[in-house]
């Protein structure tokens, strides 16, 4: 069967740009080495100029000229538009099936006559979004309940056949490669002595939402009050800084930063870590931050983490607050820096490590080949289907309206993933309390539920 694959992010033959494109090559290498034949289409970038491959049977070609770099590829003229769209036309008159990874190809109108499959790997980016209001084909697979539900209380309130054509598929981690692992070839990367340095890994792109300055704000606590002198940060350098100048100025006022607070020495800025060395770069941590707010569709790396035994410090953001039990892993509210910089403190000096019951769960639920083979299925059995319906419902005194899964109650208040912040309201947690099920315009002051609906703190129920 022959498989053609869209990506809107780069792809490369020996680094992958985040979570995402590490999942896209493990199913395009899996139905590869199955016998299909599998062509990758993404975006050109000038440092991928021709084609290469991952496997005899799995070709990338990196032609499509969205706009580079990231964020906003659609923003390009129309007639690139035209050209990519030509492209794909092309590639799909050939093909047995389309998949499109992070759901991010939203000229729907291109696949009508084809068996279609979308993943979505974000609850962020406008064209993910996008792409689950427009889909067209017959499954949309997210990597965690958290996703689900975000997608049925937006686009599934429009599209009510979406309950049937969502499911989730869990990331599957190579457990054999996220395991701990001796650095060795990692040090000529990264000079640090783990012997010597306590070492806290930050292994994010640089984005805020993903806990730059969180962490930088735990690296003071550390050696301020916590008396952790031997302190290395470990923050990786994304791939081709030097070509985009928002990341380049990123780094520079992060650098600036860390100068500021007298931290200099005790952050070490590195290169772009190769996915066969990602198991000794875990492995040379004693605690891994992920702190940030980015509303994480799953988020790899408190995981893989994990299973290399360095433990992580997560803040309950999105699907984090669910993928692991509370009993399982530190968990912080967002913003509470001091809490994670004690916990931090405390995994140092006792050099505790994952916890054997944690590592079991993991080792349980969140397995590659139980992945894999799911994700081949989908693919391979999906048969063209009829698009599914617009049906608009107009909110009425009957209407019911919940919390959605986009915030979360806690000592803070109510949190808001969207706003990152909290919302202090006792008039909301009362009407939330009293009516488990939802509460109507008849529970409330219909102005203030419309308040609420409009700041995204309830949703109607579909």
């Amino acid at each position: 069967m022959h498989i053609v694959m869209f990506s809107i992010t780069p792809l490369f033959p020996d680094y992958d740009m985040g979570g995402a494109q590490k999942h896209l090559r493990a199913i395009a290498l899996h139905l590869a080495e199955a016998g299909h034949q599998v062509t990758l289409l993404c975006t050109a970038r000038a440092d991928t100029p021709v084609p290469f491959r991952w496997h005899a049977n799995a070709l990338v070609k990196p032609i499509l000229p969205f706009k580079q770099p990231f964020p906003h590829p659609y923003d390009t003229g129309a007639h690139n538009l035209a050209v990519i769209t030509q492209m794909i036309g092309d590639h799909l008159a050939e093909a047995d099936r389309f998949y499109i990874h992070d759901g991010e190809w939203t000229f729907s109108f291109s696949y009508p006559h084809l068996p279609t499959v979308a993943s979505l790997r974000d609850n962020v980016y406008p064209e993910t979004a996008q792409g689950a209001f427009q889909f067209r084909g017959q499954t949309l697979c997210v990597p965690a309940e958290y996703s689900r539900q975000f997608y049925l209380q937006t686009a599934g309130r429009f599209f009510p056949e979406l309950t049937d054509r969502l499911k989730v598929i869990p990331n599957g981690m190579n457990w054999n490669r996220y395991r701990s692992t001796e650095p060795r070839r990692i040090l000529d990367l990264i000079p640090v002595d783990p012997a010597q340095h306590a070492i806290v890994v930050h292994p994010h792109r640089p984005e805020a939402s993903k806990g730059a300055w969180q962490t930088l704000d735990v690296a003071e606590r550390l050696v301020r009050d916590h008396g952790v002198t031997n302190l290395r940060v470990l923050m990786p350098k994304w791939i081709g800084t030097e070509g985009d100048p928002g990341v380049a100025a990123f780094y520079d006022e992060l650098e600036a930063a860390i100068s500021a607070r007298g931290l200099r020495e005790h952050f070490v800025l590195h290169p772009w870590i190769p996915a066969d060395l990602i198991g000794e770069y875990y492995s040379l941590g004693r605690v891994t931050l992920v702190l940030g707010n980015f509303i994480e569709a799953f988020g790899n790396t408190a995981y893989e983490s994990l299973g290399c035994g360095t433990p992580a410090i997560i803040a309950r953001v999105s699907s984090q607050r669910d993928i692991l039990p509370e009993a399982l892993v530190d968990k912080v509210d967002y913003g509470d820096t001091q809490s994670a910089a004690r916990i931090a403190a405390e995994i140092i000096q006792t050099g505790r490590r994952t916890a054997d019951a944690t590592m079991a769960y993991l080792h349980t639920h969140y397995r590659v080949d139980a992945q894999l083979t799911t994700y081949a299925e989908t693919i391979l059995n999906a048969q063209v289907v009829e698009p599914p319906r617009y049906v608009y419902t107009p909110i009425s005194e009957r209407t019911r309206f919940v919390l959605p899964v986009w915030c979360y109650r806690g000592a803070r208040g109510i949190y808001h993933d969207y706003r990152a912040d909290y919302t202090h309201d006792a008039a909301l947690e009362q009407l939330i309390d009293a009516h488990p099920d939802g509460f109507t315009l008849a529970d409330a002051d219909r102005e203030q539920v419309m308040a609420w609906y409009r700041a995204g703190l309830v949703v109607p129920l579909g």
